[in-house]
């Protein structure tokens, strides 16, 4: 993965904080690199199951190839982004647990 899970973990925690962080994870989003607003979308991809684990590379480019909207915008859209995240990151078997309760 081209983000750190601090990172995916950080959109997580800031998703679900609603409309009182909903300013915040707009910023923290967008102030991410191109890659890893890919990462970030291939991992919802996945989360949301419209994407197999092993599939991660063809949702990592797709995310580039189809990039019409800004993607903070797309992903700030997306109902239960924080649930999608991380069932993404479960099915790649990545746990961010200790690094959100840190964030907490």
């Amino acid at each position: 993965m081209e983000i750190s899970s601090d990172k995916v973990a950080q959109v997580i925690l800031l998703s679900r904080e609603g409309s009182r962080g909903e300013d915040e994870l707009y910023d923290f989003i967008e102030a991410m690199n191109e890659d890893e607003q890919a990462h970030l979308t291939a991992i919802m991809w996945i989360g949301r199951e419209a994407y197999d684990v092993e599939d991660y590379d063809k949702a990592v480019a797709k995310a580039f190839a189809e990039k019409t909207t800004p993607t903070v915008d797309y992903l700030t859209g997306v109902p239960h982004l924080a649930e999608h995240l991380e069932n993404g990151l479960d099915a790649l078997g990545v746990d961010v647990s200790d690094v959100e309760n840190d964030l907490m």
